[in-house]
Parts: structure tokens; C-alpha cells; sequence
């Protein structure tokens, strides 16, 4: 679970702006997509309840005009109620409200302006990790052991690219994910990438 150089140089550029609007920076991830490349980034809370996060949609805006957002459902979330989604800003642990991505959109757009790291256009996405968050560091899934998770991989292990399995624990960069009855082992520097699957109560 290694970023890019160029992610890498996003995120420690993006972090400061985020952590000013008081939530976290979770994640991040930069698509080259020709002449509008989009960058989609993952805010959080610093305790975590548990509970159902109050913003079940992504938040997508023109980076040049983060005035004229729009909520759009986010694509691992288009089952999520209607009701669970308050549109205002949630308390600490309780999750990532609208104006919690609204203040980061303004305040990531204008470092980017300034430091200009993207060229061509491109597209800012701000959102929660939503219910099947998305894990870019061990230590992100640390907190989630004993849970279910979803793992796309770089090569094949147990004849497979792509497993689901219950994560039962992570050590010395390895992690052990019990799949159809039987522990499997997984090399940290082998995964691709990483997700919580959800599980309602």
C-alpha cells in the first residue's frame, strides 16, 4: 500500500488545508483522465464511532468554481437512505457533514492555485470515506480488524487478484485475512487496493 510520488506530493500539500477546516485528510486519489484529470479527496473525523457517517453522497465540484457544487451519490453508495443524509455539519465522531466539504474545497482550491501541482483542468472531489471506506495505509486498517475488507491485489494470491474475508490482523506488514474457512497471507506491498466492506447491524 504505497502512494505515488505525485500523490504523495498532493497529500503533503493538501494535509495543512484540510486539517485547518478541523476534520482529517483520510485519502486521496489523482486520476490522469486526458485534458481533465480529477482529484478525489477523503475527509474524516479524528474519532471514529462507528456510526453511519451523516454525508452518504460524494461531493463534486469544478475545481475553478467550487460555488456551483453539486451533491452527487457517490457510486459505492447509491442504495444509502435519503434519511440518513442531514445536510448539515456533524459533530466530532459522528461523521463529515456538506459544509465540512465545502470549507475544504475552498481552502484545498487555493493552495492548488497557488502551488498549481495539476496541469491542464481537472475535477475536485470532496467527500466522506462513506460506509465502504477506502484504506490507504495499514495503520487505517488497524482500527478495523475483526471486520469485514475487500482487497484487490498486485499478484495473485491463492490463485486470486481479488478477495473478501474477514481481517483478523496485521503484523510486521503482513496481514492475515481469513477467507471461505482458512487464513491467508498477504504481503502489505502486494495490495493494490483496500476497502472496508459494509455490514448493517
Amino acid at each position: 500500500m504505497k502512494l505515488s510520488q505525485k500523490t504523495q506530493t498532493l497529500f503533503d500539500l493538501i494535509q495543512p488545508a484540510v486539517a485547518v477546516c478541523g476534520v482529517d485528510l483520510w485519502g486521496l486519489e489523482f486520476l490522469p483522465q486526458g485534458k481533465r484529470s480529477l482529484l478525489r479527496i477523503y475527509i474524516d473525523r479524528p474519532d471514529i464511532t462507528g456510526e453511519k457517517p451523516a454525508l452518504p453522497a460524494g461531493f463534486s465540484v469544478p475545481a475553478s468554481n467550487p460555488d456551483q457544487a453539486d451533491i452527487e451519490p457517490a457510486a459505492d453508495l447509491d442504495n444509502a437512505s435519503d434519511e440518513d443524509f442531514d445536510g448539515e455539519t456533524s459533530e466530532v465522531g459522528v461523521g463529515i457533514g456538506v459544509q465540512d466539504c465545502v470549507k475544504v474545497t475552498h481552502q484545498v482550491n487555493g493552495v492548488l492555485d497557488v502551488h498549481d501541482p495539476i496541469s491542464g483542468e481537472y475535477v475536485l472531489e470532496v467527500s466522506s470515506p462513506g460506509w465502504d471506506r477506502p484504506f490507504f495505509t495499514l495503520d487505517q486498517m488497524l482500527g478495523f480488524v475483526g471486520q469485514t475488507v475487500h482487497l484487490r491485489l498486485i499478484a495473485p494470491v491463492s490463485n486470486r487478484r481479488k478477495l473478501t474475508g474477514l481481517l483478523v490482523s496485521i503484523e510486521n506488514e503482513v496481514l492475515t485475512v481469513t477467507l471461505e474457512g482458512a487464513n491467508v497471507i498477504i504481503d502489505a506491498d502486494n495490495i493494490d487496493k483496500a476497502n472496508l466492506v459494509y455490514a448493517p447491524v
